[in-house]
Parts: C-alpha cells; sequence; structure tokens
C-alpha cells in the first residue's frame, strides 16, 4: 500500500482529499502543520506528498524547500492561486506538479495514480542507468552524472530527460514531452515544460555540465538532447 502525506492547515480539505484517495487503496497522514510534516518525511516511508502552499506559520513553499534538503520524495503543490509565477517558483524550490483549487477528484486521483505508479515501476526496474556519450541518468537516483558531475534531478526533470536521452536523434514536441513526463490526461500548460526546460538548465549550468552543447531548442517544435 502506498502512504501519501496531506499537508493543509484546514481539516476539512484534508479530510475531502482522503476520502477521494482511500477507495484507491491509498494510505493517508494527515498533517496540519509544515513543520510537522518535515518530522514525519524523516521518520516515515512517505511515497508522495500533497502539499498546500497558504498555510500559517510555515508556508507550503518553505516546508518544500526544507524537505528538498533532505528527500526527493515527489510532492505536488495544491494552490488556490492561478498566477503563473507560483508555478514557477514552485518548480524552482524541487516541487514536481501542482493542482490549483478548487481542483477535479478525477484529476486529483489520476495525477497521484500516475506518480505512484511511475515510482513503483522505477523501484523494479534493472536498468538503473541510461546513457549517452559520458552521461549517465541514473533510476534509483533520479540523478544526471557528466564525468565526475552529478546533479540530482526533480521527479518532472527526470522523466523530461529520460525522454531525451533515451532517444538523442529525436526532436520531442513541448507536447511529447508533457505527455512523458505526467502520463495522464491534464491541462497543464504546455509552456509547464519550459518552465522545467529552464530550471534544468540552470541546475546543469550551476553544476558545471556543458549543458547548451546538448540540451538544444528547436525553435517553433521544442527540444532535443544531441
Amino acid at each position: 500500500m502506498h502512504t501519501v502525506l496531506l499537508v493543509d492547515d484546514e481539516l476539512r480539505m484534508l479530510d475531502l482529499v482522503e476520502l477521494f484517495l482511500m477507495p484507491h487503496g491509498i494510505k493517508c497522514i494527515k498533517e496540519t502543520s509544515g513543520k510537522k510534516a518535515i518530522e514525519i518525511v524523516k521518520k516515515e516511508k512517505i511515497n508522495l506528498i500533497l502539499l498546500d502552499v497558504m498555510m500559517p506559520e510555515m508556508d507550503g513553499w518553505e516546508v518544500c524547500k526544507e524537505i528538498r534538503e533532505f528527500s526527493k520524495v515527489p510532492i505536488i503543490m495544491l494552490t488556490a492561486r492561478s498566477d503563473k509565477l507560483d508555478l514557477v517558483k514552485g518548480l524552482n524550490i524541487g516541487a514536481d506538479d501542482y493542482i490549483s483549487k478548487p481542483f477535479d477528484e478525477r484529476e486529483l486521483v489520476a495525477r497521484v495514480k500516475a506518480i505512484l505508479r511511475r515510482f513503483s515501476e522505477d523501484e523494479k526496474d534493472n536498468n538503473v542507468t541510461i546513457s549517452h556519450n559520458e552521461f549517465l541518468l541514473n533510476t534509483e537516483t533520479y540523478s544526471l552524472q557528466y564525468q565526475d558531475l552529478i546533479v540530482h534531478l526533480t521527479l518532472k526533470e527526470f522523466y523530461i530527460l529520460k525522454a531525451l536521452i533515451s532517444r538523442p536523434s529525436k526532436t520531442f514536441t513541448r507536447e511529447e514531452l508533457l505527455a512523458a513526463a505526467w502520463e495522464y490526461e491534464t491541462e497543464t500548460d504546455i509552456r509547464t515544460v519550459d518552465s522545467h526546460i529552464r530550471n534544468l538548465r540552470d541546475k546543469l549550468k550551476k553544476a558545471g555540465f556543458p549543458t547548451n552543447e546538448f540540451l538544444r531548442t528547436a525553435w517553433g517544435i521544442g527540444y532535443k538532447w544531441s
């Protein structure tokens, strides 16, 4: 059974999300405090976190950032705000996805099940690395290695890179990368892919990777790894 940590200062919202997920065999741990949620992640085996943004004392951005200092557990941000800057901010600090409130039950369940399924498949995958030239993508640690450099990736960054590196001769459209990273019907703006690519380039550049030589933009189409 998978365990999902629900973090929201509204008990009504926690109960509602639990009601949506429990029929699908998902165990829910509910927490109203961001600080206590961090302690739970340190002690319990958590497969996914649904994290509300607007919380008192410690907001979702702060919680996400602190969790990313010690864990790669997938995080979906729940936000009542639709500002694109919120999305970019979330991706910058390590969130894997976001859902705007009020959300549709089917959309929420689909996103949760897709991430949990992906995580389970990766744990069973015997092919630990995917390689191309001097790049090694590790499916166990969700990291990319180039020579002696290593960068750890968010879940979405990992799946986008996995698609690109697995077929280096192919130019992927944004729609194809969206499908590769999300794996379910979603209303997510395809420009979200651009935000992930931008964050990925910044992360690799800061680590010393020759990003511009390999992660290329195909103008008017999408991206490729060459």
